[in-house]
């Protein structure tokens, strides 16, 4: 039987703990599911293209990682993080994003998005503003992606 827990930060980050990508996808797929309050609110506002006119997606294996969100135009992480982060491990699995696909991660906590979601919002805007578009002629969805077997072999 496949264990279809959340993967702790360590799972996720580091190699994915040996975690298959079959695994990964069926963990997000429940994560897309059984979303947290925090992550649920902010998806309400990214969802369908509704924020900055760019399309987001939730729960997204990249590599070994499941991330939270992931705006594909403009190469751009978004995680929630809860009180339990590890804040110097998140800099290293945001560090090693960065070099091994090339995208930048912005982190908000639970509390900021339940207590100032228009705030985050602002900030969001802000640093999709200053992050340039992937491909040529300000295309606001991505174009296809290669099999999650050719992204795990990064």
């Amino acid at each position: 039987m496949v264990n279809l827990e959340a993967p702790s930060s360590s799972e996720e980050g580091v190699g994915g703990g040996g975690v298959s990508q079959e695994t990964l996808r069926k963990r997000a797929s429940r994560m897309r599911r059984e979303m947290p309050e925090p992550e649920l609110r902010l998806w309400m506002e990214l969802r369908h293209s509704r924020f900055n006119g760019l399309k987001f997606r939730r729960q997204v294996v990249i590599g070994k990682r499941i991330v939270d969100f992931f705006c594909p135009a403009k190469g751009l992480i978004v995680e929630i993080d809860g009180d339990t982060h590890d804040w110097e491990a998140d800099k290293y699995r945001d560090d090693t994003m960065l070099r091994n696909h090339g995208f930048t991660t912005v982190r908000f906590n639970n509390e900021q998005v339940m207590r100032n979601l228009h705030g985050v919002l602002e900030r969001l805007k802000s640093v999709l503003d200053e992050t340039a578009d992937r491909w040529p002629n300000g295309r606001k969805h991505h174009p296809q992606t290669p099999s999650s077997e050719e992204e795990g072999a990064y």
